[in-house]
Order: C-alpha cells, then sequence, then structure tokens
C-alpha cells in the first residue's frame, strides 16, 4: 500500500515517522511506498491555539490532495497536535487517513491500561488528545499549560536542550508518583527527549502507536 504523510508539522516529527516507517519496512522484508508533503508548522500552531479548525482541515486537505495526485492510497498526519481538526480533515480528504486517535484508543485499552500520566501540548493534555483518552483515568501535570508551553517551544524549534529533557521527565516522575502505570506521550515531538533515554518507568509514545498503524497498513497487514 502507497502511504502519504503531511510532514514538517513539525519537522523532527517528519523524520520520526520516516526513519521508523523505513526501519518498519527493513523488518518486515516489505517495500513500503511512501510520499511525503510539507506543510508549514507556524500556521498549524496559530490555528491550533486559535481553534480554527476549518482552516487548519482545508490546509491539510489540500496537502492530501497532492498526496493522492501522487497515488497515495491513505494519509496521515504525522502530529498528535494536528488531530484536533481530524473529524474536518476527514469530511474533506479524497482518501482515507490514519487516524492516530482511534489507534490510541484501540492500542491502549488493549494494553488494559486504567491510570495514565500525559504529557504533550496543554491543549491536547486537557482534551485527553481529543477525546482517545476520554476511556482512561488521566492524571496532568499540576501546571498543564506551563509543561505545554516548554513542549511546544521544543517541537517548534525542533531539538531538545538537556534542560527541557530533565524537564520532562521529572513531570513524568510525578505522575508516575501520582499513581500513572504508564505516561503516555500525547505529543509527537516528545520523541526529542525520550528516544534513547530511560526515565526510570514505563512510557507510551502515542506516535509510535500511530506509526505502527501505518506499517501494518503499508505492509498490506491492516
Amino acid at each position: 500500500m502507497h502511504i502519504g504523510l503531511i510532514g514538517g508539522i513539525g519537522p523532527a516529527a517528519t523524520q520520526f515517522y520516516y526513519r521508523r516507517l523505513v526501519a518498519a519496512s527493513k523488518a518486515a522484508g516489505v517495500p513500503f511506498r511512501m510520499t511525503i508533503t510539507h506543510a508549514d508548522n507556524a500556521p498549524l500552531v496559530q490555528n491550533f491555539l486559535a481553534d480554527r479548525r476549518a482552516e487548519q482541515a482545508q490546509v491539510f486537505a489540500d496537502h492530501i490532495a497532492d498526496l493522492a495526485g501522487a497515488g497515495a492510497q491513505v494519509a496521515a498526519v504525522t502530529a498528535l497536535a494536528g488531530h484536533y481538526c481530524i473529524a474536518e480533515t476527514v469530511a474533506r480528504s479524497p482518501i482515507p487517513l490514519v487516524n492516530a486517535l482511534d489507534v490510541v484508543r484501540r492500542d491502549l485499552t488493549a494494553m488494559g491500561i486504567g491510570r495514565i500520566g500525559v504529557l504533550g501540548a496543554g491543549r491536547v493534555m486537557t482534551s485527553g488528545l481529543f477525546g482517545a483518552l476520554d476511556p482512561f483515568d488521566r492524571i496532568l501535570p499540576e501546571d498543564a499549560e506551563g509543561a505545554g508551553a516548554v513542549y511546544l517551544k521544543m517541537a517548534q524549534r525542533g531539538s531538545c536542550e538537556g534542560t527541557e529533557r530533565a524537564f520532562f521527565f521529572a513531570e513524568g516522575r510525578k505522575l508516575i508518583d501520582a499513581g500513572a502505570e504508564a505516561v503516555f506521550l500525547a505529543g509527537t515531538d516528545l520523541f526529542l527527549a525520550f528516544e534513547g533515554h530511560d526515565p526510570g518507568y514505563p512510557v507510551i509514545d502515542g506516535g509510535e502507536l500511530h506509526i505502527a498503524e501505518l506499517a501494518r497498513q503499508a505492509a498490506g497487514q491492516a
């Protein structure tokens, strides 16, 4: 299956998706067909903060039309925060979307998760990843907006400083100490802080769940 990715939102997350999908293709022994279109991060952040869903959905729809024109059979938004307008995007999309919200809800349910800590952008955390985490008991940072601001700054820059990694690790530890069974990374760019590092507690990366589903579909295993 030919998959299309809306990249650039942010650029670091795009290479995370690409790198993981290439590794999955090699592991499966199945060559994936993949096309990436570049969307500008700045309008997404502005539309996200202002809750302009229709406007951002149309931006995504235009990119998906390009992907469909290149032969993509399914498409995906490579940012969990970008799923705030996923319903509006689905309504405008010429091809099916691999919706990360559905994937997260399904996979966390299969894991038997009861209480989960959440890290990500402020609105993503307070909305329970736009309803995807509604079935689960959630614990958020005491200052969710402050933690979300640190995340957005890192995501827009596309790199993680040592102080930011220490901050997220400490916030995750607080969530575990408050009773969370695991910390759920509800921000795609949090891989910048956590990938290749052991914070000392269980972590579930929402971006990785989404990528795994894309890999299954690309390999024709969905």
